[in-house]
């Protein structure tokens, strides 16, 4: 008696679809039970939906959740808002009718992290936007095995008045089963058979699925090595930026300095005479650059001229002194 009151609040979870399995309220049917579950398993069997195929999924499915059940008079801003009370939201679709534009009552919101996405699905859940209770799930479309959408007879959840119920999800869970497990019939159809032994209470909360351990390394590689040729390309322009710099401020002097000649040009002063006014030049240098006259110039240019013309006697003589002097050298030795 015990052991079948434990069952009876005991639940367990899908880890993958069937749509079969997804009609049935312990798992454990081997026959569809209302036309949409054999639609949908027709659909499963012949591959006719790809859940990767949507060209407006974008995002990472490992940081996204569904919100479901949400007021017509949601808006895109409305929405956001209440989700940003859980983290960061990096990207957001809320799903809208193709022909009218009205919204469709669910969306898909994806998170900076992954931390904050696991944040929302346990806080937003049954939480309250726009007077409309609201649930969350993780992104099952994308993550779960075997998904066929609602649409196509498939999906989770669902209302009692629709008359379509479908189980295994974080709204109904799976029951544990009351009566024997068909494990032969369920092995032939592909359906999971319950977790004997591992089932769960209503009041625990079945985790999202998490990123795979070489998904994870391979986002750390591509970050990384993005962080490298960000921080390199930042260094090639701040050098790039100091050249120029350079090249404007070199620029800058060299149109300063030529002004300054141009001016004291204009002042009757030659290039040479800006000298005696520059802070590098000598003083030596300041007493040779004044500005000459005439006759000081034809002065200065005889005086060197002169001094050169020494210059060249006193080197033809002393030639002429040791040549004669060779000369008496070879006669003296030709006699002895």
């Amino acid at each position: 008696m015990s052991s079948s009151n434990n069952n009876i609040n005991s639940v367990f979870y899908a880890d993958s679809y069937h749509p079969i399995q997804a009609g049935s309220i312990d798992g454990t049917d081997i026959l569809p039970h209302d036309n949409a579950v054999l639609r949908a398993h027709l659909c499963s069997n012949a591959a006719l939906y790809d859940p990767l195929g949507d060209p407006k999924i974008i995002g990472d499915p490992y940081r996204t959740i569904f919100v479901g059940r949400l007021s017509h008079l949601t808006t895109e801003h409305s929405l956001r808002k209440a989700m940003s009370k859980y983290g960061r939201v990096r990207n957001l679709r809320l799903v809208r009718h193709i022909v009218t534009g009205a919204s469709r009552g669910y969306a898909f919101v994806e998170f900076e992290s992954e931390r904050e996405m696991r944040r929302a699905y346990l806080d937003a859940h049954h939480s309250i936007i726009d007077d409309a209770e609201i649930i969350v799930d993780y992104n099952r479309q994308q993550l779960m095995p075997g998904w066929i959408p609602r649409r196509l007879g498939g999906g989770l959840g669902g209302r009692k008045e629709s008359g379509q119920l479908r189980f295994g999800g974080r709204e109904r869970p799976f029951r544990a089963p009351l009566q024997p497990i068909p494990y032969e019939d369920l092995k032939k159809l592909g359906i999971p058979p319950p977790p004997e032994g591992r089932y769960m209470s209503r009041f625990q909360v079945p985790s999202p699925p998490r990123k795979p351990r070489r998904l994870v390394e391979k986002e750390e590689y591509s970050h990384k090595r993005s962080s490298a040729e960000r921080e390199d390309l930042s260094q090639r322009s701040s050098s790039m930026d100091r050249d120029e710099h350079r090249r404007k401020t070199g620029g800058k002097q060299d149109s300063k300095k030529r002004s300054r000649v141009e001016e004291e040009c204009k002042h009757g002063k030659s290039p040479e005479d800006m000298s005696e006014y520059s802070p590098n030049s000598t003083p030596t240098g300041r007493d040779h650059n004044y500005k000459w006259s005439s006759s000081d110039r034809e002065e200065h240019y005889h005086s060197r001229s002169a001094e050169r013309g020494e210059i060249s006697q006193k080197r033809s003589s002393r030639d002429k002194e040791e040549r004669s002097s060779k000369r008496h050298r070879h006669h003296s030795r030709s006699k002895h």
